[in-house]
């Protein structure tokens, strides 16, 4: 099992009208196999990668009825309720006080002042993704956000990141780190962004071929935001399923372009 450091991103889930439908469409896009359903946590569902948790679909709350699917992305925590108070003392919101989950761990649900949801986990005997970087499995994260010194100024004072911007006056983008090792990167939602979207975190997840999978999101009846691009990381498209739950897609072998330059952020 793997252990992470305070402030790395750890696990992966998102909430869905129709279960099958989803399981249905990540399992075919990213080879998913899955658990039983949990009754005792809402029909909780692992998602697994040659056997290896990589992140969980879960029903609907009846009260989130109308909501649209989304992806949240939880970081890992040593100590849950020290970080529930480091978010509200930097200005952020609690969506949910620290709760137990049975003996998996502990977590809470929050907001940064910006407006980007997240969630903290606190790892019990559920320490997280155990296969990360491959076909199938999360492979990084952005914050996007328009009001970016809102996000910098508090990701990086509750979980303590390093802090690293590139070097390009057409780019607003940050990488934040965590014991030296990039781990989630924040970048500026531009005009192209309709007003109505709010700010949110971008998951990836690992692809064999990029352009294939744009091409079975589509055929699946999923959407496609953001055509193959390949940067010096990678080929990755910004995709949503059927259900509306926005995500991208990397082929991490497929690389193009020059590294850009970092630097610390500027004062």
């Amino acid at each position: 099992m793997t252990a992470f450091s305070d402030g790395a991103p750890c696990w992966a889930d998102a909430m869905f009208p129709d279960l099958g439908a989803a399981k249905e469409f990540y399992g075919e896009l990213l080879g998913w196999t899955y658990d039983e359903s949990s009754p005792d946590f809402g029909g909780y569902t692992q998602a697994n990668v040659n056997g290896k948790p990589v992140g969980a679909v879960v029903p609907q709350l009846p009260e989130m009825a109308g909501q649209p699917a989304a992806w949240n992305l939880y970081f890992a925590s040593s100590d849950v309720a020290a970080t529930a108070e480091q978010i509200t003392a930097n200005g952020g919101k609690l969506l949910m006080e620290p709760m137990p989950v049975g003996e998996f761990g502990k977590m809470v649900s929050a907001q940064d002042p910006s407006g980007v949801h997240f969630s903290v986990w606190q790892a019990g005997q559920h320490q997280g993704f155990e296969a990360m970087g491959g076909p199938g499995s999360f492979c990084w994260a952005e914050v996007n956000t328009r009001d970016t010194a809102a996000a910098d100024a508090f990701f990086p004072a509750v979980f303590g990141f390093g802090v690293k911007r590139v070097v390009d006056d057409t780019v607003d983008f940050h990488v934040w780190e965590v014991d030296g090792a990039p781990v989630i990167g924040r970048c500026k939602m531009g005009d192209d962004i309709p007003a109505e979207v709010p700010p949110y975190i971008s998951v990836y997840f690992g692809v064999e071929d990029c352009d294939e999978a744009v091409a079975t999101v589509q055929r699946l009846g999923g959407q496609v935001f953001l055509d193959p691009m390949t940067m010096p990381f990678g080929r990755f498209a910004v995709v949503a399923d059927q259900q509306g739950a926005a995500f991208a897609v990397i082929d991490t072998t497929t690389t193009g372009g020059e590294m850009p330059e970092f630097a610390p952020p500027e004062r």
